[in-house]
């Protein structure tokens, strides 16, 4: 006697395997950081520099080495250390340096070139960070500090707060060359803008021109005369913002007043968006 087939049972009804749960991201705001961004809060060193750190295990947190670069940690209650030593909020430090020519704006130059550090002698800047750049050849305003916070809200594109450069070059200008600064030039795929360009003086040969940017992509200022045929013979930043640079002296150092900073922080925080 044959055995009749056996039906397989209908699937239709049959729930598709469980997806694993996975927890949901960690928020990025208050008190609640990675890692590598704790230790740049709190001054120590840049996220870079942290990542680094913590890779090669010689970051703990509450007594533990942690070498997961993505962990997340709480300020208020987690106790950090480096090679054991507590790391600890310092009091922030807020400078200024008239740069002189010639320095590159770097912590340790690999082909041993002199750097914007080397003006820092007498001052602690184990924790120091430059807020922006200044290429070799140029001079003026550069701000350093080790409060992260205030040099983000400096140099986010967002915010917009002005850098005011006085710069001789190599021509005597004229309105269509300041027009074309303002109204935007293509160079290498990008378009290089001046906020505002005005003729301070000019000699037989040569003029000084103010330049102010809103945005400060590299080689900004003499990329854009560059491509209208003028060369840069010198570029000096006079001003972040409201602050001036004002009558320090070439390659001096000095902290930044509670006005000025105050200063700073409404022009970051208000400038208009984009």
């Amino acid at each position: 006697m044959n055995e009749k087939p056996r039906r397989s049972k209908p699937t239709q009804n049959r729930r598709p395997p469980a997806a694993p749960v996975r927890k949901p991201a960690a928020p990025s705001s208050g008190k609640r950081v990675t890692l590598p961004r704790a230790l740049s809060k709190l001054g120590f060193c840049s996220r870079k520099q942290a990542e680094d750190l913590i890779r090669a295990g010689q970051v703990s947190v509450n007594g533990r080495t942690v070498t997961d670069t993505e962990a997340w940690i709480d300020l208020d209650t987690a106790k950090l250390a480096v090679d054991g030593r507590e790391v600890a909020a310092e009091a922030p430090v807020y400078l200024m340096l008239n740069k002189p020519r010639g320095l590159v704006t770097t912590r340790h130059d690999p082909e041993g070139r002199p750097t914007v550090f080397d003006c820092l002698k007498g001052h602690d800047h184990t924790h120091l960070s430059p807020v922006g750049r200044l290429d070799k050849a140029s001079e003026g305003l550069l701000l350093f500090t080790n409060d992260t916070q205030f040099a983000n809200a400096l140099l986010d594109p967002e915010t917009h707060v002005p850098k005011t450069y006085h710069v001789q070059i190599d021509t005597l200008v004229d309105d269509a060359m300041l027009e074309a600064m303002t109204k935007g030039i293509d160079q290498d795929g990008e378009t290089l803008k001046a906020r505002r360009a005005i003729k301070l003086r000019e000699g037989e040969k040569n003029s000084w021109l103010e330049i102010e940017l809103d945005e400060g992509k590299n080689r900004h200022i003499r990329r854009m005369l560059e491509a209208l045929d003028i060369a840069t013979l010198r570029l000096i930043r006079v001003a972040i913002g409201d602050l001036a640079l004002g009558d320090l002296d070439k390659g001096a150092v000095r902290a930044l007043s509670e006005a000025e900073l105050d200063g700073l922080r409404v022009q970051s925080a208000a400038a208009p968006k984009r």
